[in-house]
C-alpha cells in the first residue's frame, strides 16, 4: 500500500510527529509512515541569513523518496528561506513528490511570547496540509479558512484551519482519481 512519509531532519518533538501522522491521514486518507531521522541539513545553511535553503532540503528529499511513497513531507526545526522571500513556513514541489515545513516560526517563542504547545500543533497541521496540498496540485485558495490559503505571516496561519475547503477537497479528489487512471488502477466509488 502506498503511503505519505514524514521525514524528520534531525530530532523533532514526538508530539509534533504523532500529530502530523494523524492529521495527514485524516485529511489525505493515505497511510502515514515515518522515515528514520535524517541528518541535520548543515549543507543548506546560508551563513549570511543564518537560515536554511528550502530548495536544498527538497533536493535532498527527492533523492530519498521510498518506492512506495505517494509523497514525502520533510520536517525541520530550522528557519527556511527561498531567494525571493526572506522566509517561508514551508516549500513544496507542485505536483511533485516532496515538500518540507519549518517549525521555527510556528513556535510562539520565535515572537518572544510564552510557549503554547497546542497552538504550535495546530500551526504544524495547517502548514503540513498546505504544503502537501501543493504536491497534489492544489494552488493557493481565496477562502481564508482553507488550509490552502496563502500564509505570509503567522497571523494568516492562525486564521485558517487545517482542513481543505469544499472546492479544494474536490480538486484533491479529482487529482487522485486522475493519477489512478494514469497508473491503470481501478477507482473505487
Amino acid at each position: 500500500m502506498r503511503a505519505i512519509y514524514l521525514a524528520p531532519f534531525g530530532i523533532i518533538d514526538e508530539d509534533v510527529m504523532s500529530t502530523l501522522e494523524v492529521c495527514v491521514w485524516q485529511i489525505y486518507g493515505y497511510e502515514v509512515k515515518r522515515m528514520p531521522n535524517l541528518p541535520d541539513p548543515s549543507y543548506a545553511l546560508d551563513a549570511k541569513t543564518n537560515q536554511y535553503s528550502s530548495a536544498l532540503l527538497l533536493k535532498d528529499l527527492l533523492r530519498r523518496v521510498p518506492s512506495d511513497a505517494v509523497r514525502v513531507l520533510g520536517v525541520t526545526n530550522h528557519d527556511l528561506f527561498i531567494p525571493m522571500l526572506s522566509f517561508v513556513f514551508g516549500h513544496a514541489q507542485v505536483n511533485g513528490p516532496v515538500a518540507v515545513i519549518s517549525l521555527a516560526r510556528l513556535h510562539q517563542e520565535f515572537y518572544r511570547l510564552p510557549e503554547n504547545k497546542q497552538l504550535l500543533l495546530h500551526r504544524v497541521m495547517k502548514e503540513a496540509v498546505h504544503e502537501l496540498g501543493h504536491t497534489f496540485g492544489l494552488v493557493h485558495c481565496s477562502d481564508g479558512r482553507c488550509a490552502m490559503s496563502l500564509s505570509n505571516a503567522i497571523q494568516h496561519v492562525d486564521k485558517k484551519t487545517e482542513e481543505l475547503c469544499a472546492n479544494c477537497s474536490i480538486l484533491f479528489e479529482d487529482f487522485t482519481k486522475q493519477k489512478r487512471r494514469e497508473n491503470g488502477m481501478e477507482i473505487q466509488q
